[in-house]
């Protein structure tokens, strides 16, 4: 028997044998959820006439085109049988109109007072209104009233195709069957008015109007409502003359129509006194009812419509919310982060200011390492060259890439390697405790370069004896690509600002893997490192605040990380902080409800934690989708201009971070191409994060590559001489 074969990778069922590429699950979900939301919002903008609209009114033409007996007929123009008809209402007839509705305040009451005086009219619908406002076009139907069309959104006809009016027509139908099962034959144009002003651009409408089935109704008495003249020139412009009958025209909807429900609460036992019946269009011509009950696929359609239609509606309206929430938010977070952060830096760079008795005994520093050959060397030299008295201990994390052979090979003072099967950076971290000799524990990366006075800096808060934990100031070392500048941007203003506002709040959430310092019985109380959740860094700043320790920043505290240089290690990195962010807020739930000082940073902390970097980060995408609304549907100026808004306030707070740390200005030139791109990548991380939260998906840890391009200020520290031919420190172990 043969077996047949396909070459490793193949996609089954692909003819050439080549590889599918399917779209990972991290993105199809956000860009699904992102087509929704501009499909919800592009169906909100076509049914509130922001899109596809056309506002254009055709001036007067000349009217040699139009049959006589048109111009000189009545109301009622027939033109379905191929033949133009007019028809005059019979004397004290009178069918009230009612245009641009339903309108959800005065559609009601204009329906309260036809029924308070038994009266029905005919309401010409838009399809804008109708859809989403369907339960009032119910209420006309049930309460006897006719409905006609007016066009799905209100343009006028004679600029418009064939097609374009087939569309307008179909639509508004749509609308009647979603909201109350029916369909109608009577037709009103938009800025249509009697009929002796047909001309020879609206004519030809009006009789392909008719071949689609419909009869063209205009009016023969104006009530001139929309002017506000008064109720009683109203009243006036409305009755006719000689006890003849009419279509008197009104509107129900398009702004402000009190005067149009007080007029007609008068109009009508007025003139109901002196013997006129005001009914149906069909009840006045002893005609059959226009409106056609509808069933099927017509009727699902329609429902289908409506219910997308208030779908939009409804998640437009949390969006505004959304938007309110997540404005007050950013402006709240900027405003307290350049109050607070200004505070914290007079507090410490007064003349007088001091933590305590200068701190000046030897201290641990654990630097746990998983295959950093490229970068170890010079993490190690850098501590070397440290201002304060240390140790080194260099926890090998069962790297398959020599690590651990190489800081051997160094033969430095002070510098131990302590071997571990691979078992994670907590455990790591924990071992290097066990195995610390000092009373105070640096921590670092296996990426990180520090400064000679970084170690010095970091300690000295450790004089206040209630200070448990130093978190000190992380910057990018490979800043000089665009995406290393936009994380230094990133780093400068919305990490160490915010430990300066945290500090003063005393709620730091995470002091930065990269560089910081413990007290160690502090460490040992809350039982070490926690491989609970895989931002072990902010679990056990957390778990010092519970423990009613003081967390704080040590701004002079440099340490020069390498950050990701690729948006893929950019994603796997902000993917497993932001979910594991969300796993220590779940772990320190209950200090909610707890007293004492974890109660304090239950009740503050993790409020402003979750508002500030989990919610915050969620709603802000809402800002640039309806940035991107604003631009291509308008308002666009305005939106412009409120973007400009938030990008200066951003730059301001950029500005005044890169101050504080002393920081070139020149990268901030890149700050508008973050907000357009950059930040679009962490929402959809935030996002990816949040979906494997709710879904209870396990993320595991994931290693980035290192280039080990990163020195210290000043230029790179003195490495061993190599022999002569050796490129590179080849791996072993």
């Amino acid at each position: 028997m043969a077996f047949r074969t396909r070459r490793p990778g193949a996609a089954p069922g692909a003819p050439d044998g080549s590889r599918r590429r399917r779209l990972p699950m991290r993105l199809l979900l956000p860009v699904l959820i992102l087509v929704a939301l501009m499909a919800m919002l592009m169906l909100r903008g076509y049914v509130h006439s922001e899109i596809l609209a056309d506002h254009r009114v055709q001036s007067e033409a000349s009217t040699d085109k139009v049959p006589e007996k048109i111009l000189d007929g009545g109301p009622v123009i027939d033109t379905r049988s191929g033949r133009a008809t007019s028809l005059r209402m019979p004397d004290r007839r009178l069918v009230l109109t009612f245009d641009d509705g339903p309108d959800p305040t005065w559609t009601p009451k204009v329906l309260d007072v036809l029924k308070k005086h038994d009266a029905h009219a005919v309401f010409f619908v838009t399809g804008t209104m109708a859809s989403r406002y369907p339960g009032l076009v119910k209420r006309i139907v049930d309460e006897g009233h006719e409905i006609g069309l007016h066009t799905f959104n209100h343009p006028d006809l004679s600029f418009q195709s064939k097609k374009r009016i087939d569309w307008e027509l179909s639509q508004n139908q749509l609308a009647l069957a979603g909201a109350a099962g029916i369909r109608t034959s009577l037709f009103r144009p938009p800025y249509s008015s009697f009929a002796d002003a047909m001309d020879n651009e609206s004519w030809p409408v009006t009789e392909y109007i008719g071949t689609r089935g419909y009869i063209t109704v205009v009016n023969n008495t104006d009530s001139e409502d929309w002017r506000k003249p008064g109720v009683q020139q109203i009243l006036r412009n409305a009755t006719p003359k000689n006890g003849k009958g009419a279509i008197v025209l009104m509107h129900d909807s398009g702004g402000d129509r009190h005067q149009t429900v007080q007029a007609l609460d008068r109009f009508l036992p007025d003139l109901q006194a002196k013997g006129y019946e005001f009914g149906n269009l069909t009840e006045a011509l002893d005609a059959p009812t226009a409106h056609t009950a509808v069933a099927g696929p017509e009727l699902w359609k329609g429902k289908a419509w409506i219910f997308l239609v208030q779908a939009s509606e409804h998640i437009t309206d949390v969006l505004v919310v959304g938007l309110s929430i997540i404005g007050s938010l950013v402006i709240g977070r900027f405003v307290l982060m350049l109050l607070l952060s200004g505070v914290h830096a007079r507090r410490v760079r007064r003349k007088d200011f001091r933590w305590g008795e200068p701190v000046t005994r030897p201290v641990s520093v654990l630097v746990p390492a998983y295959n950093e050959a490229k970068c170890i060397e010079s993490t190690v030299r850098s501590l070397m060259a440290s201002e304060h008295p240390i140790e080194v201990l260099v926890i090998d994390d069962g790297s398959s890439d020599g690590t651990a052979r190489i800081v051997e090979a160094m033969g430095l003072p002070n510098v131990r390697v302590v071997r571990q099967l691979n078992a994670g950076k907590p455990a790591a971290l924990n071992r290097g405790l066990a195995n610390a000799r000092h009373d105070i524990i640096v921590m670092m990366d296996g990426d990180t370069v520090f400064e000679p006075s970084t170690v010095r800096e970091l300690v000295q808060p450790f004089g206040d004896p209630r200070v448990g934990a130093v978190a000190g100031n992380a910057k990018v070392g490979n800043r000089n690509s665009m995406i290393g500048a936009w994380q230094h941007i990133e780093y400068v203003m919305g990490f160490n600002l915010d430990r300066r506002m945290y500090d003063v709040l005393r709620c730091m959430p995470t002091i930065p893997g990269a560089v910081g310092a413990f007290r160690r019985s502090a460490l040992e109380r809350v039982g070490g490192m926690s491989d609970d959740t895989l931002a072990e860094d902010t679990d056990i700043t957390m778990a010092m605040h519970r423990d009613g320790w003081r967390v704080v920043y040590a701004e002079k505290a440099r340490a020069w990380t390498e950050a990701p240089e690729s948006v893929q290690q950019l994603w796997s990195q902000r993917y497993r902080w932001s979910y594991g962010t969300m796993q220590a807020i779940w772990k320190h739930r209950k200090a909610l409800v707890e007293r004492g000082p974890s109660g304090r940073f239950g009740r503050v902390g993790l409020p402003l934690v979750s508002l500030f970097m989990v919610v915050a980060p969620l709603l802000a995408p809402l800002i640039d989708v309806f940035l991107l609304y604003g631009v291509v549907f308008g308002p666009t100026e305005k939106t412009i201009v409120a973007w400009l808004g938030v990008l200066t306030i951003q730059l301001v707070c950029a500005a005044y971070a890169f101050r504080l740390d002393r920081e070139r200005m020149t990268h901030l030139i890149s700050l508008p191409l973050q907000q357009i791109l950059y930040r679009q990548l962490m929402y959809v991380v935030l996002l990816q994060s949040w979906i494997t939260a709710l879904t209870g998906g396990r993320l595991r840890w994931q290693k980035l590559r290192r280039t080990g391009v990163v020195e210290a200020p000043g230029g790179p520290v003195a490495k061993q001489r190599t022999r002569k031919g050796s490129d590179e420190r080849r791996p072993v172990g």
